[in-house]
């Protein structure tokens, strides 16, 4: 339940809202809502068993990080579409066959974000188009490799943690 709500930031990727919430306890507060448009993650898995993982650049995170092709959700396109775009964008690979692994929410307590996760096999290679203030390589990791790199902490981005555990799921059902 919420009341009141006012806006202090508006950016190109987030807002940042004041809002008067109501718990189910009952009691109110206000709370601080980075509003974000959701974003898209795949595991793109190639007739090898190898993974596509992006090594790149995260500023906020001091360096780089192993993560999987993902982006933010554009002009409220659907997310099976942003995953397709982000696939080819950054990795220069378009798939046939795609399968819904659901979604996961980043940081609940203050980040309104909602990350589609999505698994990608048929894939053909394209030409990549990363943006320009995206620094990353693309790299093919051994699926078993890229499973131990994300239980030990050489993955330490979550969504890619929750792609690959979810996609290891489903192929160990399969």
């Amino acid at each position: 339940m919420s009341g009141r709500h006012r806006k202090i930031y508006a950016g190109r990727i987030v807002d940042l809202d004041i809002e008067t919430v109501t718990l189910p306890n009952g009691t109110e507060l206000e709370m601080e809502i980075v509003t974000h448009p959701g974003g898209a993650a795949v595991v793109a898995i190639d007739e090898h068993n190898r993974v596509c993982l992006l090594h790149q650049y995260r500023h906020i995170a001091g360096g780089y990080l192993w993560e999987l092709p993902a982006g933010k959700i554009d002009n409220k396109e659907p997310p099976l579409a942003t995953a397709q775009r982000e696939l080819q964008d950054e990795a220069g690979v378009q798939a046939s066959e795609w399968e819904s692994l659901g979604d996961i929410v980043s940081s609940p307590g203050v980040f309104s974000e909602v990350v589609q996760l999505w698994l990608a096999r048929g894939l053909q290679f394209v030409a990549a188009r990363p943006d320009t203030d995206e620094v990353l390589e693309v790299h093919w990791v051994e699926w078993q490799d890229a499973l131990k790199w994300a239980q030990t902490g050489k993955i330490r981005d979550g969504k890619s943690i929750a792609g690959l555990m979810r996609a290891s799921a489903v192929l160990d059902s399969q």
